[in-house]
């Protein structure tokens, strides 16, 4: 029998209070009109103002951009974490700049100001302004930055200059930025796609270690990397990697993978809705759980999609205890679900850890050969709320029952040659970094 048609219908039920109680069947989670999505309301709106990038980046590593070909400050909203007063928060840069331009059969990924290096911003949204307050440029043991080109030749993608005619070098300390919060002692998680990788920072932008799949075999990194991730994570999809980051109450962590694992073939990966968490302990330094996470049909996420592989894990957030906040979104559209991390979900070490057919990413319904994916709610549908900004990357928790929500801008760039004119100078897209407060009908905690 084709893995991919395996069906064992089976319904999970999600115990909640009875007002917000759901039924969880074969995981897609149905909300009740009158609770969810058209009840929540922006209630603040912030935008930052034009910072030019060069000047942002030679603050903090003189000499580092010597032209940023017309870009500002962008691209903060790959995730958002509280800092210690209320209205301010720490965010993170991803790996900078960055587009595409078809070359043929090829589309080769630009970096046109490859100096940028990622960093770690706090933030401060007042009077509908985002306020830069203070920058951490992420550096390497020596205090090198650690940039944000790719490491490794046949894995990532072949890095180019801005109008893709000139091969740049690839670097084994670049890290593409995702995910990110502050851990009790002041120091910093951050996720990465490239690894994947869960990377410590210290208090002061210093990478600490980088904790890689086993297998990766990144040599030459100018600090530890160290291989504790399972190996099944090799396999996840190009600029796919970890995207979102949690810190439970019990100082473990949890990351999500952006998008379904290239498991065991880039044409199951493509077409797969089951994308992975993986719980990490911070005193042992080691992977103590995995789970699967089941995605809604992508036209329930964005209604009138139908490429099931716009589906993405951009942003999850800890509620205290086993609760989690889950974003599933394309970049048009964003829904955000709550899942519970229960005991009898772990995977880690299971068949469904391995490439054995059928893998989880091959079944069409999620209960087939009882694989534990976790159950979910739907907690609103920011589709339906006025005001909220596309592609949100970045999600916080503010009192009992407030969204902040930070978008990723992608630096004002687009794709394609028109990206840039003539002169090599940014064609701006217009789309500011944006941070609304969605304010729900409901408690979160």
């Amino acid at each position: 029998m084709n893995p991919r048609l395996m069906r064992r219908p089976a319904v999970v039920v999600l115990p909640l209070s009875a007002a917000l109680a759901l039924t969880v069947v074969m995981g897609t989670a149905e909300a009740e009109p009158a609770r969810h999505g058209s009840a929540a309301r922006v209630v603040s709106t912030s935008t930052l103002p034009d910072i030019p990038l060069a000047a942002f980046s030679n603050r903090l590593l003189p000499g580092s951009v010597d032209d940023d070909r017309d870009v500002d400050l962008g691209g903060i909203g790959s995730d958002l974490y509280p800092a210690e007063r209320r209205g301010e928060y720490w965010t993170v840069t991803d790996r900078g700049p960055n587009g595409q331009i078809a070359v043929g059969k090829d589309k080769r990924r630009t970096f046109p100001v490859p100096g940028f290096d990622p960093a770690i911003v706090k933030v401060r949204a007042t009077g509908g302004r985002i306020q830069v307050l203070k920058s951490l440029p992420i550096t390497t043991a020596s205090g090198a930055p650690v940039t944000g080109l790719p490491n490794q030749q046949g894995r990532d993608e072949a890095p180019y200059n801005h109008d893709a005619t000139t091969p740049l070098a690839y670097n084994a300390n670049g890290l593409d930025t995702e995910g990110l919060v502050r851990d009790r002692d002041g120091s910093f998680w951050l996720a990465d796609e490239y690894g994947p990788s869960l990377v410590h920072v210290s208090a002061k932008g210093r990478v600490l270690a980088r904790h890689v799949p086993r297998g990766l075999a990144l040599t030459g990194a100018d600090y530890p990397v160290i291989e504790s991730l399972p190996s099944i994570f090799l396999k996840r999809k190009i600029n796919r990697g970890f995207e979102g980051l949690a810190l439970l109450p019990d100082g473990d962590l949890v990351m999500a993978l952006q998008s379904p694992l290239l498991n065991p073939d880039k044409a199951a990966g493509e077409d797969s809705r089951t994308t992975r968490l993986l719980r990490f302990s911070t005193r042992t330094n080691r992977v103590t759980a995995e789970y699967a996470y089941r995605f809604d049909p992508v036209g329930v996420v964005e209604p009138g999609q139908t490429k099931t592989s716009e589906l993405k894990i951009s942003s999850i957030v800890a509620l205290g205890g086993d609760r989690l906040l889950v974003q599933e979104r394309t970049d048009k559209a964003s829904r955000v679900y709550e899942v519970r991390l229960r005991r009898g979900a772990d995977i880690l070490g299971s068949p469904w850890d391995t490439t054995a057919s059928p893998a989880l990413e091959q079944l069409d319904d999620e209960a087939s050969a009882a694989a534990p994916v976790l159950a979910k709610r739907l907690v609103v549908d920011l589709n339906t709320v006025q005001g909220v900004p596309g592609k949100i990357e970045g999600i916080a928790v503010e009192g009992s029952s407030t969204l902040v929500l930070l978008n990723d801008n992608d630096f004002g760039m687009t794709d394609g040659p028109e990206a840039f004119d003539a002169n090599g100078r940014l064609v701006d897209s217009d789309v500011e970094t944006t941070l609304v407060r969605v304010r729900l009908p409901h408690r979160l905690r």
